[in-house]
């Protein structure tokens, strides 16, 4: 079942490159601004002098508040090791950043010298001032945290770079944990998952069966009671129950899905199918229960969890970035795996709307939680200024930064699979793909528009298979090759793809069109935070309305239709932000009145009418969700009142 990873990896990195589509103009913008400033923020706080402090004894303090503070280091590490790495491939070729190399190097440096002697590696609990000793609070002290993503940022720099400085840091560091907690060691494991599926790629890339081996061993061992007298209790650790045991996702929210993203890859490695299927069960209830219409999860801001099913509060969303992106890892996994459209279509949801949020327009301020509503009178424990952006510029723990700007150097290795019989295009995007059967340019303005056209470039005589995901959504889907119609796509895609073996020549074009009109959904009725309120989507993408494109108060607007008609330059507040950007195409346009609730009754009967409501219906217009809060703070609502 494994394959030569390393080779796959430096395949697939080769043959997808992403175009001048949303996601391309992503990456470009994580290359040109996130990643320098993320690199810059990680210089000024400090958290790259905390491997200095070990490796050249410099006396200082630690620096930080957390003792995760050195995975700040490796996820930009990793992001650095895709970006540095892009002017290999004539498609990705961009010119290369100074600081961002000069960091790459010194970190590196920094990091292979502070390693101590018998491989151990967490700056926290290191040098003559720590205050907690290695291995003894495995609940908070986060060192195999750490060294999951160590690992992580070791192979982008060996399959990205050839640079296998950091991978020889790596596997001493995990021979290390694989002697302390392997078989006959301690039946213990970290308090914050994630090396799981860190140890999984390891051995994929390295061969070496131990690595596997704990993985696993910390995937059966979570629910023993370890935390069970912990801070904050022990399903914040997804440690109540094993993992097979559990009915739905519960706790800390990235530990849940960080989890799950490794536990998925030891079934995939072990062919427990069993383990597969109960993983897709607790995915399938956590989007249908415990996921907002931003594919955002996690309701409670009280230990960053999982509420209960149908607790999906707007105002109070926590829906952490990071959070967006652990979802992502394992729904990826999750299909790599099953094969599961569904899952992709949830994946897709998350990518363009609960985890876009998280970045601002220019690439440089971000949000740690995702509110699906921000009320007028709501300050952020801030005192309210107009001149002041809702996104900061970092964090005091500021893992989401990084983990961002790692996830979007990466994006092009999750569009695209190179499968035995063909290609299949699984995420929808402008791109060039590139592969033994069938290479392709993807031409496409998705998700704003749902015309993608996919011209064959080379393809192998023996006929390949193109397979592509039709969404969900798309009720109506429509092919063409070379102008003539493709009969039965709906029937041929009823579980989501659409499998066209043929003979391919180059210059042949499939066009895929998936009408994209906008629609209100509702939530479940056990959703009471929204109950009686619609949601405005387009495709995949969900919008909102900000206060400054409204001239009364959202709150006392109700929506009676919406359409795809882009609001005029007058009724859309422009910021020179957005100027640039497909918003001032692609927002909606809703109908709403004006309903305000009576001022001096905050129960009014249910058959009551004020009569100060207006029946006047206006337009406003509405924003991708993603997009919101790059212009003045102020109010917003994904939700409307509709009832």
């Amino acid at each position: 079942m494994r394959n030569d990873a390393r080779t796959e990896a430096r395949q697939r990195a080769a043959r997808v490159a992403l175009t001048d589509g949303l996601l391309g103009r992503w990456q470009r913008r994580n290359t040109a601004a996130t990643l320098p400033h993320v690199v810059e923020q990680v210089r000024a706080s400090g958290v790259l002098d905390n491997f200095r402090r070990i490796a050249e004894r410099t006396g200082e303090p630690f620096r930080g508040g957390y003792p995760f503070m050195d995975t700040d280091v490796y996820k930009t590490l990793e992001a650095a090791a895709y970006e540095l790495a892009r002017d290999a491939a004539p498609e990705d070729a961009v010119p290369e950043d100074a600081a961002v190399r000069a960091f790459y190097e010194e970190a590196v440096s920094l990091i292979e010298r502070a390693q101590a002697d018998d491989g151990y590696l967490s700056t926290f609990h290191q040098g003559p001032d720590a205050t907690v000793p290695p291995w003894t609070d495995l609940a908070g002290g986060h060192e195999l945290y750490n060294l999951g993503h160590l690992v992580q940022s070791a192979l982008a720099a060996a399959r990205r770079l050839g640079d296998d400085r950091l991978l020889a840091v790596a596997r001493r560091f995990a021979d290390l944990v694989v002697d302390r907690f392997g078989e006959d060691g301690r039946a213990e494991y970290c308090g914050h998952p994630q090396i799981e599926a860190a140890l999984v790629e390891l051995y994929r890339e390295t061969g070496h069966e131990p690595y596997l081996r704990q993985a696993e061993l910390f995937v059966e061992r979570r629910g023993s009671g370890l935390f069970a007298k912990a801070p904050f209790g022990p399903a914040y650790y997804a440690d109540h129950a094993p993992l097979h045991d559990l009915d739905t996702v519960t706790g800390h929210a990235v530990r849940m899905v960080y989890l799950a993203a490794g536990a998925t890859d030891v079934a995939v490695e072990r062919g427990d199918t069993a383990r597969i299927d109960h993983l897709l069960r607790l995915w399938d209830d956590m989007v249908r229960t415990k996921s907002y219409v931003t594919g955002g999860i996690g309701s409670r801001h009280s230990d960053e969890a999982f509420g209960d099913r149908y607790e999906l509060p707007s105002e109070r969303a926590y829906a952490e970035t990071c959070a967006a992106i652990g979802t992502m890892q394992w729904g990826w996994r999750l299909f790599l795996a099953t094969g599961s459209a569904a899952v992709l279509d949830h994946v897709e949801r998350v990518l363009y709307n609960g985890f876009a949020a998280g970045v601002s327009l220019d690439g440089t301020r971000f949000f740690y939680d995702n509110p699906l509503q921000r009320r007028p009178d709501h300050t952020d424990g801030r005192p309210v200024d107009p001149a002041e952006p809702l996104r900061r510029r970092w964090f005091g723990c500021a893992c989401c930064p990084p983990n961002a700007a790692r996830w979007i150097s990466a994006l092009q290795d999750h569009v695209a699979l190179e499968t035995p019989d063909g290609l299949t295009i699984a995420l929808l995007t402008a791109c060039r793909v590139r592969s033994a059967a069938l290479s392709v340019d993807v031409v496409t303005d998705y998700p704003w528009d749902g015309r993608v056209t996919v011209r064959v470039r080379a393809a192998r005589d023996e006929p390949p298979t193109l397979t592509l995901r039709i969404p969900a959504w798309a009720t109506t889907p429509r092919v063409t090759i070379d102008g003539e119609a493709v009969a039965e796509v709906d029937d041929r895609a009823a579980d989501g793809w659409l499998h066209l073996t043929s003979v391919w020549r180059p210059g042949q074009e499939l066009v895929l069109d998936l009408p994209m009109p906008p629609a209100l959904v509702v939530s479940h009725p056990a959703a009471d935070a929204t109950r009686g309120a619609v949601a405005a989507v387009r495709g995949p993408v969900v919008h909102c309305l900000e206060q400054i494109d409204s001239p009364v108060p959202v709150d006392e607007l109700v929506v009676h239709a919406v359409g795809d008609a882009p609001p005029s330059g007058d009724d859309l507040r422009s910021h020179a932000l957005l100027a640039d950007d497909p918003v001032l195409r692609h927002a909606l346009t809703a109908h709403v009145s004006r309903q305000p609730a009576p001022s001096d009754d905050p129960y009014p009967a249910a058959n009551r009418t004020d009569p100060s409501t207006s029946s006047t219906t206006t337009q406003v217009p509405l924003v991708p969700y993603h997009l919101w809060a790059n212009r003045d703070p102020g109010a917003m609502r994904v939700w409307l009142r509709h009832t």
